[in-house]
């Protein structure tokens, strides 16, 4: 009997391209015109996986996310995985607002993926949430391909990334 063919759905951020947006975040905002003067700042907590934003209105605080956001599209960073925090009052007029970085499919998402795979009938596909990844295995690699196809046309709400495939 042949062995089955199998790959993982998962999804996250390289934390190091994060960081590397940030860091081009700060010179940016160093050299604007329109921060100059401002107390505007960026805090990557990496532990956390999480953007700390401050700026002194909501204008520049909409700003500093459309640089942020900038900056992380072109190191390859996935944006439909930050989840934007509620924009915070601080002291005087300024405000804050955290980000978050999706690492992992969250548990809901994964199970609306295994759905959404067994619905849409899938020959001998079989689909299971291992951790914040779902493996996915097949005895056909076209059925695999069909699905990966499938996924990709689907929004769950989180950038899928198709890894760990094994023939």
């Amino acid at each position: 009997m042949a062995s089955n063919a199998s790959f993982d759905v998962s999804t996250g951020a390289d934390l190091q391209e994060v960081d590397n947006a940030v860091n081009q975040t700060h010179k940016e905002i160093a050299q604007r015109y329109d921060f100059k003067g401002t107390h505007c700042s960026v805090d990557f907590d990496r532990a956390k996986a999480e953007i700390r934003l401050s700026a002194d209105d909501e204008y520049r605080m909409d700003a500093l996310v459309d640089v942020l956001k900038t900056k992380m599209i072109k190191r390859g960073v996935p944006v439909r995985n930050l989840k934007l925090g509620e924009l915070e009052a601080a002291t005087g007029q300024s405000v804050r607002r955290t980000l978050g970085l999706t690492q992992g499919i969250p548990q809901d998402t994964a199970k609306r993926i295994v759905k959404a795979i067994k619905d849409h009938g899938f020959k001998k596909v079989q689909a299971a949430i291992q951790g914040d990844e779902v493996r996915v295995t097949a005895p056909s690699r076209d059925e695999l391909q069909a699905v990966i196809a499938f996924l990709r046309g689907q929004d769950f709400g989180v950038e899928l990334k198709f890894g760990n495939y094994r023939g």
